[in-house]
């Protein structure tokens, strides 16, 4: 009883304490992480799958300029995740197939729609605050005053 509560225990805190080595690449493992990643790699192999399903999403995203080397290896990496059968990256990869060619201009100039995301948000959240928009004349006034 004593030792299986023992190894339940250890598996909850090495669970707990790789949370953070899995937001990072390899490479920048200290070697207590790495030593940790060799443990629960063991133990959990498809935690080590996943892991390095995105790695390779963000390796795409990192270090590809051409449009049509990234649309090969996204295609790549979109049959993988099929293959492992990871239903936590269902999501990401139907986003992908959905918006492909959306999200293939971003390899064109490496640029993205953040600021104008942003600028959507200070707008929902001026709006907010005066909990909607009767006068849209004056809503657009103050906006342009706020934030031209």
């Amino acid at each position: 009883m004593g030792l299986c509560f023992a190894f339940y225990s250890f598996q909850k805190q090495l669970l707990a304490r790789s949370r953070y080595l899995l937001f990072k690449t390899q490479n920048k493992w200290t070697t207590s992480q790495q030593n940790r990643a060799t443990i629960l790699f063991k133990l959990y192999p498809k935690i080590e799958k996943a892991y390095n399903l995105a790695q390779k999403l963000k390796y795409i995203y990192e270090n590809n300029n051409d449009k049509n080397v990234a649309r090969l290896k996204l295609a790549k990496w979109y049959n993988q995740v099929e293959k492992e059968g990871f239903k936590s990256f269902n999501t990401i990869a139907r986003t992908i197939q959905n918006h492909y060619e959306n999200i293939l201009n971003y390899f064109n100039n490496r640029s993205t729609n953040a600021s104008a995301e942003s600028f959507n948000a200070k707008i929902k959240e001026f709006r907010n605050q005066f909990r909607g928009v009767r006068d849209v004349k004056f809503f657009l006034y103050r906006l342009t005053k706020l934030y031209a």
